[in-house]
């Protein structure tokens, strides 16, 4: 963006606001339709609108871009619509990037701070039969807007916007342009827009295109606004509309003709453009496309070579000479790396390996070569392997994740996982920014010996702000190789898919298994490639609600998305909590390379992950018998509260009695299961007696029960008499301590006597 085309706006100096003669055929900007325009598309967002005005085609004028930034607030309005009225006189367009931008000149789809709208654009094909399938999918849509534009069979081209509740950065704004991909794909909309910073026409502007002066008018406006998950679901089910074909994605009129890519790396080009296609236009689309496989890692940079040699050998007639082939390969080499980052550089040793290897049964069996050692044991993670851990949000699967890693880096076993030595791990992680990434990793519960082992061996990265795609990819590999420089890493785990999923040139999401698939192969095989082709790779997904019936029939089931997934990884592990009210967890373990392995139910204790006995959960009615356990608790807290209550009041009372005088009140039940409450108390010692002498220091009457009367901790009995503070005169009930002077045997039921009273003594778990 050239500062000789940035528009310092000024609504006072920069344009003539005088009245304009009247033009009984002209077309004048609607301000109420700009203004609700900016309402759908800016108004819960920050920052600076960017502002395009291109002349528009067919009018047989010039011009270049004229360019402004407007704060998206209430100034918007009455700025947009002098820049309208401007543009409507120039023959010029008015076009707005649907996001913000914090920067005067910024513009590109890394500038977009936020968006708080989803778009497509109809330009092509049977719009009505689209805007139908949109709308029965998707629900009914804010803003239905004609473009101004008209198709070949004269079917005027629809801009269709979605408002969402509240504006999107970040990870979410990367989302929201991959929906606007993926819907395009489906109905055959403008895939530009999976770009954010793909400009679009603004609401009550004019149309000039071709001559034509029209509003671009508002055709319907509903007060609608989605939410970006539940949005997205409703794309991921949406069908694809037979026939579809996003434009974008095929060459449209408006493009110049240009031979398909296979045609251009299959057909002979002679000397002189006798062919419609010169040599240099051929070696370049030739030499483009196999630097973007060597820039992808699809290719080793030998094999780029060799395949651009190849092609000039067998395609250009006569041949280039090899140092202008070069030279020009160095040129647009230069120029991919400027514009797209750090290549994902595939090894050569890649070269030498065999497409496909077959053995016979004979050699299979005859292999007695010992097995290669577990990355992680039992076969969790293997060399080359690839494990997936699932869960629903907030479930802990980032807590216990990471206490894991840190072990593994540690070379210490976890809950049953077995490292062969200290491992060397690198969590690339794109949900905890660093300051509470260092928060999280003080608050866990580690052993210092674990962390004085782990802290060279394990690597992490704040929350990541970008995709897996080329760039991504690259850049991640480069952090990989730096991070262990000398050694190649163990463990490379990606924390979650959703958040750097890149679902390949169709822009597909990851419910799509064409997208998973290209994603999986493309990105996540070829990053592994690029460090280590040995590591192992764990990817952290999250999963969909399921039944308790149909997690327990197959737990995998819940991973989101397409199901590709699951055919493609070699192991993987569900977390889920078996109920919802409880703080364990349950490891559900599915392994393509060993024996099945059962389910761990594990706990944190004091900070720290621990497997408990899985014999100590209940199998049958699970959720009658913890309500029935809270119900007990429940009573005997009452019981207890009850019994201090009354000694307040001046009353104390034996097993028998208490049992007879509060049947059937504050929900304790009948007198039986009053007595075995009471029982079970005086067992845990929150119950103990007052017998024999004791009785008679707090002047109550004999007793001649198996216990005495019953006292719980630091019980107080009103005695009836007055006391009276030596200072001030105050006249106050009388109460004294009442202590313990017999307990229940945990172990025999005998009644021992209290050997400290004044201590109140609670059995252990040994005892």
């Amino acid at each position: 963006m050239s500062d000789d085309n940035i528009i310092h706006f000024n609504p006072w100096t920069d344009f003539n606001d005088a009245a304009p003669l009247d033009d009984p055929f002209g077309v004048e900007p609607d301000a109420a339709q700009i203004a609700t325009f900016l309402d759908v598309v800016f108004s819960y967002c920050e920052g600076l609108i960017p502002v395009r005005g291109f002349v528009d085609k067919g009018q047989g004028k010039g011009g270049k871009p004229h360019n402004i930034w407007i704060d998206a607030d209430d100034t918007a309005q009455d700025k947009l619509a002098t820049f309208a009225n401007w543009a409507a006189r120039e023959g010029a367009a008015v076009y707005v990037i649907p996001g913000t931008v914090t920067e005067p000149g910024q513009a590109k789809s890394a500038d977009v701070l936020q968006m708080q709208a989803i778009i497509v654009d109809l330009d092509a094909g049977d719009i009505p039969a689209k805007l139908e399938h949109l709308i029965r999918h998707l629900g009914q849509p804010t803003l239905i807007i004609e473009s101004g534009g008209r198709t070949p069979d004269g079917a005027t081209k629809l801009h269709v916007w979605w408002k969402l509740t509240e504006p999107v950065e970040g990870e979410d704004l990367v989302r929201l342009c991959a929906l606007r991909g993926e819907i395009a794909i489906k109905v055959g909309g403008d895939t530009h827009f999976r770009s954010a910073h793909q400009p679009i026409r603004v609401a009550g502007s004019v149309y000039h295109k071709g001559g034509f002066q029209r509003l671009v008018q508002i055709r319907e406006h509903n007060g609608v606004e989605v939410d970006l998950e539940d949005f997205a679901e409703l794309v991921a089910d949406m069908p694809t509309i037979p026939g579809a074909t996003g434009v974008g994605m095929t060459p449209t009129p408006e493009t110049p003709d240009k031979p398909a890519l296979g045609s251009v790396l299959t057909t002979p080009v002679n000397e002189g453009g006798t062919d419609g296609w010169t040599r240099f236009e051929g070696a370049s689309a030739a030499i483009g496309h196999f630097i973007r496989m060597v820039h992808e890692g699809r290719m080793s940079p030998d094999e780029g070579w060799e395949a651009i040699c190849g092609y000039n050998a067998a395609m250009l007639r006569p041949n280039w000479p090899e140092d202008r082939l070069k030279s020009e390969a160095d040129r647009l080499w230069a120029k991919h790396l400027e514009k797209n980052g750090p290549p994902l550089l595939r090894t050569n040793s890649a070269k030498t390996t065999p497409e496909m290897s077959a053995f016979t049964l004979g050699k299979l069996l005859d292999d007695t070569t010992p097995m290669p050692e577990d990355i992680i044991a039992p076969r969790i993670l293997t060399p080359g392997g690839l494990l997936v851990v699932g869960g629903a949000p907030k479930v802990g699967k980032s807590d216990f994740l990471i206490s894991w890693l840190v072990y593994m880096a540690a070379g210490v076993p976890f809950l049953g996982f077995t490292p062969p030595r200290p491992l060397r791990v690198f969590y690339l992680q794109a949900e905890i920014q660093y300051h509470y990434l260092r928060e999280r990793l003080k608050q866990i519960a580690l052993p210092p010996e674990v962390i004085n082992a782990a802290r060279d061996t394990f690597v992490a990265t704040p929350k990541l702000k970008l995709l897996l795609d080329e760039q991504g990819s690259a850049m991640a590999a480069a952090a990989v190789r730096e991070a262990f420089p000398n050694d190649p890493v163990d463990i490379l785990c990606i924390d979650p898919i959703r958040n750097v999923f890149d679902g390949g040139p169709d822009g597909g999401g990851e419910n799509d298994n064409g997208a998973m698939m290209f994603f999986l192969r493309d990105r996540i095989e070829i990053l592994r490639e690029a460090v280590n082709p040995e590591c192992g790779v764990i990817l952290v997904h999250h999963t969909k609600k399921l039944g308790k019936h149909q997690v327990k029939e197959d737990p995998f089931l819940a991973l989101s998305g397409a199901s590709s997934l699951r055919g493609f990884y070699t192991s993987g592990i569900i977390m889920h909590r078996p109920d919802e009210e409880a703080s364990e967890r349950k490891l559900e373990i599915e392994l393509r390379n060993g024996p099945a392995l059962p389910s761990k139910l594990i706990d944190k204790v004091k900070g720290q992950w621990v497997e408990l006995n899985p014999m100590n959960e209940r199998l049958v009615r699970k959720d009658v018998g913890a309500k029935h356990d809270a119900e007990r608790v429940r009573k005997g807290d009452v019981i207890v509260q009850m019994i201090a209550e009354q000694a307040a009041r001046g009353k104390m009372f034996t097993m028998t009695q208490f049992a007879e005088a509060f049947e059937n009140k504050a929900g304790l039940g009948g007198k039986t299961v009053i007595r075995d409450r009471l029982n079970v108390l005086a067992t845990k010692g929150y119950l103990k007696f007052v017998r024999q002498d004791a009785v008679k220091g707090l002047g109550l009457a004999a007793d001649r029960s198996k216990y005495g009367y019953l006292c719980v901790e630091d019980m107080a009995l009103k005695t009836g008499a007055d006391a009276v503070d030596p200072q001030t005169g105050e006249v106050t009930e009388q109460a004294v301590s009442v202590l313990p002077s017999h307990y229940k045997c945990p172990q025999t039921g005998a009644v021992l006597p209290v050997e400290n009273p004044d201590i109140w003594v609670y059995p252990t778990e040994d005892e």
